[in-house]
C-alpha cells in the first residue's frame, strides 16, 4: 500500500516540492542567521569600542595626574556595567597595573596570552593595530563566548611632558587597555532568533506543502483518477464511456480527445460487430452473385457451343425442308385439281399436315440461324423510340388477335445510342410476342423507356400469369420453353439474351407474379463501339 502511495504522481509532486522548498528555506535560514550573527557581533564590537574609548577618556586625566586610586575606581565602576566581564590595563612590560579583578593586579602575563599575542607575535612588538587585529573572540573559563578588545595606550605629548612621571618621547606605546565583554546575551538572541526562523521555515514549508498538495489533488490527482477510470471502462468494453472534465486547460483538451477517441472506437466496434453478425449473409450474398456470374459465363459458353452446332444443323436441314414443303404443296394443289367427290380428301389432309410440320421445322431452322448468328453487327446512332414504335407496328396483328392494348411511356428528352437497330427491334419483338402469348384472355402491355446512369432502360410490363419459380433460372437457356411443344422452340429469349449481351447490356426479370411480369432490358451508350 505504501509503495502504491509513493508511486502516485501527486504524492511525488508534493514530496518534490516540499524538499525543494525545505532546501530553499534551509539555505535562507542559514544565511539569515549568519548575517544576524555578523550584524549583532559587529554591534557588540562597536559597543566594546565605545566602552574602551570611554575608559581611556575617563581615566586620561587621572593618569596624567598619577591618581591611581581614581583610575582604579573608574575602572571598577565601569566594570559593573552589564555585559562587561573584565577591564585590564597592562604596562609595556606585560604587568597588570589596573583590573576589575583586584587579585590580578601586579601580575605579569605571558606574552603569548590572548591580550599580548597580537602585538608580540614577532621579534619587534607592533606599535599600532588595525581594528580587526584589536578584536578577539574566545571562550572564558565558564565556557562562554566573550569578546576582547585590545586598545593600545599611545605616548602622547601630555604624557611625556608631564612633571609627575615623564616618559621618554621615543616610547610609542605606554600600555594596553584590555576590555572583555560578554557575548552570552548576543548568543541567546541569536539562538532564539535561529529557533524562531527554523520554526517559521518549517511552518511555512508545511503550509505551502499542504496547499500545494491540495491544489495538486484538485487540479491533477482528481482529473488523473477520471482518466484512469475512463481507461478501465474502455478496457472493460464500455467503448462509449465519456470523461466529464469541464476545464479548458491541457487536461480538458486531453479529456475532449479521449471522448472523441471513445466515440470512434465505439463506432468502429459496432461496425465490426455488425459485419460479424451479417458476415454469413454477406458471404451468401457474394456467393449468390458469383453463382449468377458463373451461370452467365456458363450460359455464354453454352450459347457459343450451341450456336456453332445450330449453324451446322440449320444449314444442313434448311434445303431438305424447303424441298419437302414445296413438293407437298405442289402435290396438294394437283390432287385438289384432280379429285372428284372428295376422293383425295384424306390424302390432301395428310399432305397439309406434312406442309404444316415442314413449315414449323423451317421456323425452328430460322431461329437456329438467328441464334447462331456470328457475323459482326453494324452499329450506328439510333433513336430507341423509333425502334420501339416500329416493333409495335410490326406485331400489330398479334395485338388485335389476342385483344391486347399497348401503353407507351417515353421520356421528354430524346437520346440516341450506338446499337444495331435491326437486332434491338428483333429482341423487342420477341419480348412483346412472349408478353402477348402470356395473356390469352387479353390485357394490357406497358412499354416504358427511361434513362438511368447514362444507360437506356426498357421495361416490358405485361398482365400475364407470370413465371414460376422453378422456370425462372432457365428461361434464357436455349431450347427451354414453358409453352406446349407444338407452340415454341425455346430459342426466343436465348436469342434476346445473345443480342443484348452483344450490345454490352443486360436483361433480367425485374419482378414476376400471378398479376404479371416485368422484363428489364438495359442498354449502354456504347460510345466506343462503331
Amino acid at each position: 500500500m505504501n509503495t502504491k502511495l509513493i508511486n502516485k504522481l501527486s504524492v511525488r509532486l508534493i514530496i518534490s516540492i516540499s524538499l525543494i522548498l525545505f532546501s530553499i528555506l534551509a539555505a535562507y535560514t542559514y544565511f539569515l542567521v549568519r548575517n544576524l550573527d555578523g550584524y549583532l557581533t559587529e554591534s557588540r564590537m562597536e559597543s566594546a569600542y565605545n566602552i574602551s574609548d570611554l575608559i581611556k577618556k575617563s581615566t586620561r586625566y587621572s593618569m596624567l595626574l598619577n591618581r591611581r586610586e581614581d583610575v582604579h575606581e573608574i575602572i571598577k565602576t565601569l566594570g559593573t556595567e552589564i555585559g562587561v566581564y573584565n577591564i585590564r590595563i597592562y604596562n609595556k612590560q606585560g604587568t597588570i597595573i589596573f583590573s576589575t579583578d583586584s587579585t590580578e593586579i601586579m601580575k605579569k602575563v605571558d606574552m603569548s596570552a590572548e591580550a599580548c599575542i597580537v602585538c608580540h607575535n614577532s621579534t619587534v612588538p607592533l606599535s599600532k593595530l588595525t581594528n580587526p587585529n584589536k578584536i578577539r573572540i574566545y571562550k572564558n573559563t565558564e565556557n562562554k563566548r566573550v569578546l576582547g578588545l585590545i586598545n593600545p595606550i599611545q605616548n602622547e605629548p601630555d604624557c611625556y611632558n608631564a612633571a609627575c612621571h615623564a616618559h621618554s618621547p621615543n616610547v610609542q606605546v605606554l600600555g594596553v587597555l584590555d576590555v572583555v565583554v560578554g557575548l552570552d546575551k548576543l548568543d541567546a538572541i541569536i539562538a532564539k532568533n535561529t529557533k524562531e526562523i527554523i520554526l517559521n521555515a518549517l511552518l511555512i514549508t508545511v503550509v505551502i506543502s499542504f496547499f500545494c498538495g491540495l491544489f495538486i489533488t484538485v487540479l491533477v490527482n482528481r482529473p488523473i483518477k477520471k482518466f484512469t477510470k475512463g481507461i478501465e471502462e474502455i478496457g472493460k468494453g464500455n467503448l462509449n464511456y465519456k470523461i466529464n472534465l469541464d476545464t479548458k486547460n491541457e487536461l480538458g483538451q486531453l479529456a475532449h480527445q479521449f471522448n472523441d477517441m471513445s466515440t470512434k472506437l465505439d463506432d468502429a466496434y459496432k461496425e465490426i460487430k455488425n459485419w460479424s453478425e451479417t458476415l454469413n449473409d454477406k458471404v451468401n450474398e457474394k456467393t449468390e452473385e458469383l453463382k449468377n456470374i458463373y451461370n452467365q459465363v456458363n450460359q455464354i459458353e453454352k450459347l457459343a457451343s450451341l450456336g456453332k452446332l445450330s449453324a451446322t444443323v440449320a444449314h444442313e436441314l434448311n434445303n431438305p425442308l424447303e424441298g419437302i414443303l414445296t413438293y407437298s404443296k405442289l402435290i396438294t394443289r394437283k390432287l385438289q385439281a384432280m379429285q372428284k367427290d372428295s376422293e383425295y380428301s384424306k390424302m390432301i389432309e395428310y399432305l397439309e399436315l406434312i406442309s404444316s410440320e415442314s413449315s414449323r421445322c423451317g421456323k425452328i431452322v430460322k431461329d437456329l440461324l438467328l441464334f447462331s448468328h456470328e457475323e459482326k453487327d453494324e452499329f450506328s446512332k439510333e433513336n430507341l423510340i423509333k425502334i420501339i414504335d416500329k416493333s409495335i407496328t410490326v406485331i400489330q396483328h398479334h395485338l388485335e388477335i389476342y385483344r391486347v392494348t399497348i401503353e407507351k411511356e417515353y421520356p421528354n428528352e430524346v437520346k440516341e445510342i450506338n446499337c444495331s437497330g435491326q437486332k434491338i427491334q428483333q429482341a423487342l419483338m420477341s419480348l412483346l410476342i412472349n408478353a402477348i402469348e402470356a395473356m390469352p384472355q387479353g390485357g394490357k402491355i406497358i412499354v416504358k423507356l427511361t434513362w438511368e446512369n447514362q444507360n437506356a432502360v426498357i421495361r416490358v410490363i405485361d398482365e400475364g400469369t407470370g413465371i414460376s419459380r422453378k422456370d425462372l433460372p432457365h428461361i434464357f437457356e436455349p431450347f427451354y420453353s414453358t409453352k406446349e411443344a407444338s407452340k415454341g422452340t425455346g430459342l426466343g429469349l436465348a436469342v434476346v439474351y445473345g443480342i443484348v449481351t452483344n450490345h454490352n447490356g443486360s436483361i433480367e426479370v425485374e419482378k414476376t407474379s400471378v398479376k404479371g411480369t416485368t422484363f428489364k432490358l438495359t442498354l449502354p451508350q456504347n460510345e466506343n463501339i462503331s
